[in-house]
């Protein structure tokens, strides 16, 4: 166990168990492919494949959709079979999506395409983060959330500077590259979890108390604070990632009138922002409330759109291009108050056995506002009402910091990351 105050790089990995390790290390590889493709998506089904942007935006939320639907079934498998399972279907679902929107000249192969990446929606990132909890616990457990958070978004910013500088919007040929080694990257981590993790199931036995008690949704969001995590994941996917893919590309297009290769040096300034403040934020939120953490993030976020929508004022100019750098680092530094919290407080308020049911939870909360997202951010900006966008994401927000409030009151110290007293008081008598 690493303190915070003492939170380097060496002394996290030191902390690590070795199947922690080899998770770590797969990361980077998993995302990179990610990154190649996440910012320009929508750009390649509009610009190249020539659909609408309402039919581009309804075709990135087709993969939540699908997503949404198969969450359910998904967590409950990961709590029967075992989460590395789960990773391994959900990794071979995006290589074969990805595989597919190479090629997909025609809207029933995008449909196809994006049908598969819902698969991995459903299970793949949900099943991750039970694996995760599977191997470490305690502080490390916090901590790894939040590091393997910056190297995801690692990944996915050289992904992007890559993407940004070797497409062409003029060049199919190139998008269907990017495609294909997003497809061969999710071949990584199955060669991990065939390899050195394959003795690490992600699966916690049944309480003999509980031993054939059935175990509803609907009863987990009956437990206290659970549907408020419901609720924070929903609004989060909204105002946040869902708009990454979706609402910010096509604004920054067609309101800010910059191109593609300003919005992959954006997605670059968003990872050096959390790369090189993931530590230091680590070890400031420490012995903080995680639900009055996630209120400080909306209060950024809000901040950064409203940067965002006054770009329309400089439209096509370098003004309005720098503003879209700084608004990309702006939300970073939300980002990495977001991520050591929410996932943290899911696994420590989940029973062990029913990790994979929380956890599909949140993922399903998550794909609910990934859908909403694109087709709102579709609509509102090929109706021309850029402000309106920007009007509808900061009322999200302000509900995002309401909902945490409600949380805190919820959840224990303890799972809301502060211990109790006695707790305190333990821990002080063995540090003397």
């Amino acid at each position: 166990m690493t303190s915070p105050d003492s939170l380097t790089i060496r002394s996290f990995w030191a902390a690590l168990p070795t199947p922690g390790r080899w998770l770590l290390s797969s990361t980077v590889f998993q995302v990179l492919g990610r990154g190649l493709t996440l910012p320009f998506t929508v750009i390649y089904l509009h610009e190249v494949r020539g659909l609408t942007l309402d039919v581009a935006g309804s075709m990135m939320a087709l993969a939540f959709a699908v997503a949404l639907l198969l969450t359910p079934i998904a967590g409950d498998l990961t709590d029967r079979l075992g989460a590395r399972i789960m990773v391994i279907i959900g990794s071979a679902a995006q290589a074969i999506g990805m595989a597919i929107l190479a090629f997909a000249d025609d809207l029933p192969r995008v449909v196809l395409a994006m049908v598969f990446v819902g698969i991995c929606n459903a299970g793949g990132w949900s099943a991750f983060n039970v694996l995760i909890s599977s191997i470490v616990d305690g502080p490390v457990r916090v901590q790894y959330f939040g590091i393997n958070f910056a190297l995801v978004n690692l990944g996915i910013g050289l992904g992007g500077v890559v993407g940004g500088i070797f497409i062409d919007v003029n060049r199919p040929e190139t998008f269907t590259t990017i495609f294909l080694i997003a497809a061969v990257c999710m071949l990584i981590p199955i060669a991990m979890m065939l390899g050195p993790l394959r003795h690490v199931h992600g699966r916690s036995e049944i309480p003999e108390a509980e031993v054939g008690v059935k175990v509803s949704y609907l009863s987990l969001l009956r437990r206290p604070g659970v549907l408020h995590l419901f609720l924070i994941g929903l609004v989060f996917a909204f105002i946040g990632y869902g708009q990454m893919e979706a609402g910010f590309p096509a604004f920054a297009r067609q309101v800010s009138e910059v191109s593609t290769r300003v919005i992959g040096w954006a997605f670059a300034v968003n990872t050096v922002v959390i790369v090189a403040f993931q530590f230091l934020v680590l070890r400031k939120i420490a012995g903080h409330r995680r639900t009055r953490v996630v209120m400080v993030m909306a209060a950024i976020w809000a901040a950064s759109w409203l940067l965002l929508g006054a770009t329309g004022a400089f439209a096509g100019t370098l003004t309005a291009a720098t503003m879209v750098l700084v608004f990309h680092a702006l939300f970073a530094s939300g980002e990495t108050l977001l991520q050591p919290t929410l996932p943290a407080i899911t696994n420590d308020l989940a029973p062990a056995h029913l990790r994979g049911r929380y956890n599909a939870l949140s993922s399903a909360s998550f794909q609910l506002g990934a859908i909403l997202a694109p087709l709102v951010a579709g609509f509102l900006l090929r109706h021309h009402l850029g402000n309106v966008f920007i009007g509808v994401l900061l009322a999200g927000c302000a509900a995002l910091a309401l909902v945490a409030s409600r949380l805190e009151k919820q959840i224990s110290p303890e799972v809301n990351g502060v211990p109790d007293e006695a707790s305190s008081i333990a821990s002080r008598s063995v540090n003397h």
